[in-house]
């Protein structure tokens, strides 16, 4: 195959040059001036390229680097003949590596067509699963299984594959050649807690601490990228830093990938934490989901890279957070890691409930749903508007809802500081240069947030081209190159000869994002190609039905 007349953003830090990419057996094998004789673009007909088409032969010459707003002559000097089973035009388009969505829910939702559409049509190639401490695997258990399937049922869904316990390498050979896209899987702490320990909201004895880090060790050496915890979550909340720190010490530079135990007014907290289980552990620390203000956490990460913390950290370009219902309302009092006493508990303590959430009058308001099985007339309208058409408060709508669903709802909630103070942090906070992206992407339910379909477009379209808070050259290096060593992804990241073809085709001028808030499920613009192992998954905007996405161990 070869992509020819673009210009390439090779996630070095170089600028784009104007060159043309040939690809042999899956992987880059040439980068340079090439010139086809015959030239057949690819459509975007579903399934295979047809291997009895007619060849193009291709001259070779060396790459020269050119302003991209310029139109380039070829340069003189001798030529090799080339020939190509199929040609990509790329004329006036930039060629990247493919993206790497740092944060996604995508661990059960990846088999379907319309996620990997979503992605591919933003550049992402790879998502890194496991996110937040909760995912199907390792488990053991019937019980550690259910509950890291329904506890987090709002925000992964139902595994169509898998339906009891599971482990990574497992999960992992589910994933290999079965979808478009290429999967990473980070080892999730709450799920690995629960399995063991169950729901007990105590710390772990030095028996249960010993079966855990096994658990990770195999966990690790079955190929999983990293740790994961979600400590704004249950079981994770129960667990301390000592905890955190014994089952990092094994991870042999893969990253601690933390959703911090505070955010916002509370993020000193958080990452004082964070950075005491890197220091204590010497694991690399990651940190999900990293947003503002940025006068506060800006300062943060300077002082925690002044210890020497090997800090990373991914955000999403939007203002609007989205998450499980009962981790935003629900007070501590009420057990979480165990639904159905969390159900009794709110069936029996209305008063109680009721108590605590009258401060909650700023807070309804913020809240629109996202995900809501048996009440699907609600999703998308804020809970106040629910309320008011199930003939009830907000605050007994919402302790109905989460009765009914078992504590299975979602939501998109707005922050405080939305508009342009909000704003300026996103901008501020994704210039620094630990910065990688993460859409968080969460596509359960009838109204989900946009980030999943929409974010790394936005960056590109809106971050990079509108507003020039990152580079083309920094954008492949942020959310590609960076992530790709980060979570030691073989062979990816960069458009390099030697390198496995998980190549992007974007159109500078137009690429951007059209979900939003009304209508979270509309798909991006500007790439229509993309190459995954050098297969093409999309091709003139569409899928070709081909599955090369490899499920990647890390190197």
């Amino acid at each position: 195959m070869l992509i020819t007349g673009g210009w390439v953003v090779d996630g070095t830090g170089a600028p784009p040059f104007r060159a043309d990419v040939g690809i042999v057996d899956g992987r880059i094998a040439a980068v340079g001036r090439l010139r086809t004789s015959a030239t057949r673009r690819l459509q975007g007909e579903p399934g295979q390229s047809d291997p009895t088409a007619p060849v193009a032969e291709t001259s070779v010459a060396a790459g020269d680097a050119r302003d991209p707003s310029q139109s380039g002559a070829d340069p003189a000097g001798p030529y090799d003949v080339v020939r190509a089973a199929t040609v990509v035009d790329a004329t006036g388009r930039y060629v990247l590596p493919g993206l790497v969505d740092c944060h996604a829910h995508g661990d059960a939702v990846v088999f379907d067509p319309e996620i990997q559409l979503a992605a591919l049509r933003q550049g992402v190639t790879t998502f890194v699963l496991g996110q937040d401490g909760l995912s199907f695997a390792p488990t053991t258990t019937r019980a550690g299984f259910e509950y890291a399937s329904r506890y987090f049922a709002a925000v992964n869904g139902a595994h169509p594959r898998v339906d009891g316990p599971v482990t990574v390498s497992e999960l992992l050979d589910g994933y290999d050649r079965a979808t478009a896209l290429n999967t990473a899987y980070l080892l999730p702490h709450g799920t690995i807690r629960f399995d063991v320990i169950g729901p007990a909201e105590r710390p772990a004895d030095p028996a249960e601490l010993r079966t855990m880090r096994e658990r990770v060790e195999r966990g690790l050496s079955e190929g999983a990228a990293g740790l994961s915890s979600g400590l704004e979550y249950a079981p994770g909340r129960y667990a301390d830093a000592a905890e955190l720190a014994y089952l990092c010490e094994p991870l042999g530079g893969l990253p601690y990938v933390t959703h911090m135990r505070g955010y916002g007014a509370t993020a000193a907290t958080g990452m004082a934490e964070a950075a005491e289980i890197g220091l204590r552990s010497g694991a690399p620390v990651h940190v999900s989901h990293y947003h503002g203000p940025a006068s506060t956490l800006l300062p943060l990460l300077d002082d925690a890279r002044r210890r020497d913390v090997d800090l990373t950290f991914d955000t999403y370009p939007y203002l609007r957070s989205s998450t499980i219902l009962a981790m935003v309302v629900l007070p501590s009092w009420v057990p979480a890691a165990d639904p159905e006493r969390a159900v009794a508990a709110l069936r029996a303590e209305p008063e109680r409930l009721a108590r605590d959430w009258a401060g909650f009058a700023g807070l309804w308001g913020r809240i629109t749903l996202s995900h809501a099985p048996g009440f699907e007339w609600a999703e998308g309208m804020t809970l106040p508007d629910a309320a008011e058409r199930h003939g009830t408060d907000p605050a007994g709508f919402c302790r109905t809802l989460l009765i009914e669903t078992r504590l299975e709802a979602g939501c998109v909630a707005a922050r405080p500081d939305e508009g342009p103070e909000g704003e300026a942090s996103v901008r501020a906070i994704l210039r620094d240069p630990g910065h990688t992206g993460g859409s968080d992407g969460i596509y359960v339910g009838g109204h989900p947030h946009p980030r999943g379909f929409g974010a790394f477009a936005r960056y590109l379209g809106r971050h990079v081209r509108e507003l020039g808070d990152l580079t083309w050259e920094q954008a492949a290096v942020h959310l590609a190159s960076h992530p790709a060593r980060r979570f030691r992804l073989p062979e990816r990241g960069l458009v390099r000869p030697g390198q496995v073809a998980d190549v992007i085709v974007v159109d500078p001028l137009r690429v951007a994002d059209t979900a939003t808030y009304e209508n979270p499920r509309s798909v991006g613009v500007g790439i229509d190609d993309v190459l995954v192992s050098g297969v093409p998954v999309l091709a003139g905007g569409r899928l070709t039905g081909a599955t090369p996405g490899r499920a990647l161990r890390p190197v």
